[in-house]
């Protein structure tokens, strides 16, 4: 008689555990029963500059336009890094203990960073801003992912910049470029300058810096070797950009920029990326992760296959150059002041 007193009590009390659960919304889902998921992700930026802020913008309308919207059904973590490893790591590793559901790392060094912080904790990691994935370990050479991580890269578009600097600077012979010598994208690109150069009649100086405190002391070395200097996508580098070009400009010597903020804030010109547009494409890849439409594993990395033109003819007034009229009317946008 006892058992079946109890085993009746059991069965109410699960029958009311069943009840009260199913009075429960469940999660993503809202009380009409619309089935609306909602997300965290956590951004982690490695530094902050016009280019990497284009990224992130970029990447949040990406996602509006997919239907995730911060503010509605997408909650948004973003840290930046302030150009620092140690940082980066403490950023990651703290996304990955709050469970978040994404993390979107802007730049190599915060991708490698993220990607090695989640790797076990099975959260996708989508990057933007990884000028050579396959370099950073982040893919396979055939562009697969190596594990729940991918997104796209802002390779450089090289020969279109040699081309066009030998366009605007006939005469010149030595290209000076900055680079840290921890980043694997800056040294793979160096790489492909190096290779592609002669073709144009041209000779690369590198510098390599560890750090924002060496860059005074590398341009005036650098400036002093050089007939022009062209920039990389190279984090510390941009960071300290308005220096280098500070010093240039009292030499009468010209920056190429990579990238459209590049040429606003000084540079000369550019063959290079719109870092939004770049940020939207990866904002819809991570779009189909969190949906569940494919895995991150399961993307290949993209890039933007179609550089633009960007000219300042601003600076060409204060350098005394003249940008031939064709090459000038085929930019993107061109620039007739220089933005502080």
């Amino acid at each position: 008689m006892k058992n079946k007193v109890l085993a009746g009590l059991l069965t109410m009390a699960m029958a009311a555990a069943m009840v009260t659960g199913c009075s429960k919304d469940a999660p993503g889902s809202s009380a009409g029963g619309e089935d609306k998921e909602s997300y965290t992700i956590g951004i982690s930026q490695f530094a902050e500059h016009g280019s990497l802020d284009n990224c992130r913008e970029g990447f949040l309308a990406g996602l509006e336009e997919e239907g995730i919207t911060e503010g509605e059904n997408l909650t948004v973590d973003y840290k930046n890094a302030a150009a620092d490893m140690g940082t980066t790591g403490q950023i990651s590793d703290s996304f990955v203990s709050d469970k978040v559901d994404m993390i979107c790392a802007i730049a190599t060094p915060a991708a490698q960073s993220a990607y090695n912080a989640a790797m076990d904790a099975g959260i996708p990691v989508i990057y933007t801003a990884v000028t050579d994935p396959v370099a950073a370990e982040l893919a396979t050479e055939d562009g697969t992912a190596v594990g729940e991580v991918t997104g796209t890269s802002d390779k450089l578009p090289v020969e279109a910049q040699l081309q066009m600097m030998r366009q605007i600077l006939p005469d010149a012979k030595k290209i000076g470029i900055m680079y840290t010598t921890s980043e694997a994208n800056s040294l793979s690109t160096i790489a492909e300058y190096k290779e592609l150069a002669g073709n144009y009649d041209f000779e690369i100086v590198e510098k390599g810096i560890s750090t924002t405190a060496d860059v005074p002391l590398a341009a005036d070395d650098l400036l002093g070797q050089v007939d022009c200097i062209t920039n990389l996508t190279d984090n510390t580098v941009v960071a300290s950009l308005p220096t280098i070009l500070e010093k240039a400009n009292e030499k009468k010597i010209p920056v190429f920029g990579s990238e459209i903020e590049q040429v606003k804030i000084g540079c000369l010109a550019a063959e290079g990326l719109d870092y939004i547009a770049l940020g939207k494409q990866t904002g819809k890849m991570a779009a189909q992760v969190l949906k569940g439409e494919k895995k991150a594993s399961e993307l290949s990395y993209e890039i933007i296959t179609e550089p633009g033109f960007y000219v300042n003819s601003k600076v060409a007034d204060n350098l005394g150059i003249t940008v031939p009229e064709e090459l000038f009317n085929s930019a993107v946008e061109s620039f007739d002041e220089i933005t502080e």
